[in-house]
């Protein structure tokens, strides 16, 4: 652990120029007393540290000295796919691993180039969860992550209607939304389950061998787009006003927005169109439609059509 820290504080000098104790002990994570041991560790094993008195001072190297010890551990070579996403990371228990790699990959850089990683993260930034979501982790996540890493095989307890327990084949984790999804194999079949439905995982010690086909980014995109089609079992008849196929984008699912838009048929005069919306069920198509207000009408199903009616009834009662 200590060889570790004394390789760091060499690499982030190399690549920052100086830094005090201070920001030393913040960025390790240690005391600033455990950084001024590291520091005359450093010195006697014959590493140039210079130590700068005063406001301005810290630690420096001396003579533009440079070590060649950027070498990549298993896990920071990992780890360097998942730098541009310290949320995640975190989440799946790989924030020391990223930082690390990201003060190697600095100190091997020219001088010149070492500011675009601070350019970047100044003017990018990736908030992964949704807007009034709970972005606490899933317990299980970080254990999930090494198990994927590992192609290790678990014992999986999930909550449906019941408890049930699955043998799994952990292949990949997902963010979607803010959501946790994970991708296994159980049996011959890949699902898909919701992680913060897992209520405990238990490796069983053995190793799966990964299929060399699979490919999850394709899988996720077909899966959702599958997932979305079968949500939508029922189908809804209305006009749209101008501004009420504006606003169907901000109110419907994408993919039902599209299906409403392609089978759209020419405006009336009033520019007025006649469409059929996929919808879950009556009832959410019955919330689309009333927050669409009166830039939609309801033409099937007619018990739809009446239920709108009486809303619209009760809401002229209720402001009149």
């Amino acid at each position: 652990m200590r060889a570790a820290r004394l390789i760091n504080i060499v690499l982030l000098l190399q690549s920052r120029g100086m830094m005090t104790a201070a920001e030393l002990s913040a960025e390790l994570e240690v005391s600033e007393r455990t950084v001024y041991r590291d520091v005359l560790a450093l010195s006697a094993a014959g590493v140039p540290v210079y130590a700068e008195q005063g406001r301005a001072g810290g630690y420096r190297l001396v003579g533009g000295y440079r070590t060649r010890l950027t070498g990549l551990s298993h896990s920071e070579a990992e780890a360097l796919f998942l730098a541009g996403l310290p949320g995640p990371a975190h989440d799946m228990g790989l924030d020391e691993p990223v930082r690390a790699v990201r003060r190697k990959v600095l100190a091997a850089l020219p001088p010149g180039l070492r500011e675009a990683s601070e350019r970047a993260g100044q003017r990018f930034h990736l908030d992964a969860p949704g807007w009034f979501a709970d972005t606490e982790p899933p317990p299980v996540l970080a254990e999930l992550a090494r198990a994927v890493w590992q192609d290790r095989v678990l014992a999986m307890r999930y909550r449906r209607r019941e408890e049930v327990t699955r043998t799994v084949e952990p292949y990949g984790l997902v963010l979607k939304n803010g959501i946790w999804y994970l991708v296994g194999k159980v049996g011959e079949a890949l699902r898909s389950y919701r992680v913060d439905r897992i209520v405990a995982v238990e490796p069983s010690g053995d190793v799966f061998v990964r299929d060399p086909e699979f490919d999850l980014p394709s899988f996720w995109a077909e899966r959702a787009a599958e997932f979305v089609r079968q949500m939508l079992r029922e189908t809804i008849t209305l006009r749209l006003s101008p501004d009420g196929v504006r606003m169907l984008r901000f109110v419907a699912e994408p993919y039902a927005v599209q299906e409403a838009m392609s089978a759209a048929g020419e405006p009336d005069p009033d520019g007025w169109v006649r469409t059929r919306l996929p919808v879950e069920s009556v009832d959410v198509a019955y919330t689309y439609v009333m927050r669409l207000g009166p830039e939609a009408e309801v033409l099937e199903p007619p018990d739809l059509r009446k239920r709108l009616a009486d809303a619209a009834r009760r809401l002229g009662e209720l402001y009149r």
